[in-house]
């Protein structure tokens, strides 16, 4: 019998890009099997298994019923991986926080609507203590790798947080307020090498706010290309809820 660590996959509400991402790696995935198990991932494997030493969950949890499964993965592991800015921040669906959920549902599942379970969405962390997290959406491969190495060696792992603008600056990307486009990397954590600025988008805050915000230097760049603090905070309302980066602003700075 292997002695090695397990690894399973689990996903809830998402679109399981963050897996087919980390499928995405190949024969470097296959590598990290040199060290541990996959014993249940329903995107790469049939078999399942109900014993593994490490979880990794992406999806958010939308339902009540979501939340046993939830407690039960966490008990039987040693380790739990939040996967993805569904899992850390929940993700496009909190969109839907701000609705009313009979009428949501009504307006998706027409008179089939009562067939239909919705509630609040929540980040992992909401429910269940999580050990790792790995933003973004999708994730960064690289950072898949630098996290499951982490795992297995035990260490723990120091979640980037610095802004995005530093990925953009040293990737010699030109800031794109100077073209009249609203950014959000002045306040977003880095990680993603800046990915979307390098392929001509702005930042949309999917790795969530960064830890104590620099909210001076922030409002100073918006307000000398005409535009305010409470704007940039709204944007964040694709991938997390708006209230939640207020508090979290409000608290910081009260």
């Amino acid at each position: 019998m292997s002695d090695k660590p397990t690894i399973a996959f689990f996903d809830f509400a998402c679109c399981e890009g963050c897996q087919l991402t980390v499928l995405s790696l190949g024969g470097r995935l296959v590598d990290i099997l040199d060290h541990a198990d996959v014993v249940a991932w329903r995107e790469a494997i049939s078999e399942k298994s109900d014993r593994y030493d490490i979880a990794i969950v992406e999806g958010s949890i939308s339902r009540d019923s979501d939340v046993p499964r939830l407690e039960r993965i966490r008990e039987r592991a040693d380790v739990l991986i939040a996967l993805g800015a569904c899992a850390t921040l929940g993700g496009v669906q909190a969109l839907g926080n701000r609705l009313d959920r009979d009428d949501m549902l009504r307006g998706v599942y027409g008179d089939q609507a009562d067939r239909f379970e919705a509630g609040q969405v929540r980040a992992l962390s909401d429910v269940v203590e999580v050990d790792y997290s790995i933003h973004g959406c999708p994730i960064n491969p690289e950072e898949f790798l630098t996290v499951i190495k982490h795992v297995l060696l035990g260490r723990p792992y120091r979640v980037p947080n610095e802004p995005v603008c530093m990925e953009c600056k040293f990737n010699q990307n030109e800031c794109l307020y100077e073209v009249g486009q609203i950014c959000l990397g002045p306040v977003t954590r880095c990680g993603c090498g800046s990915i979307c600025v390098n392929s001509g988008h702005r930042c949309f805050g999917c790795r969530g706010l960064v830890d104590e915000p620099n909210l001076n230097a922030a409002r100073e760049v918006l307000a000398e290309h005409g535009y305010d603090l409470e704007r940039i905070i709204a944007m964040f309302d694709v991938y997390w809820q708006r209230a939640s980066v207020r508090e979290v602003i409000q608290e910081q700075h009260s």
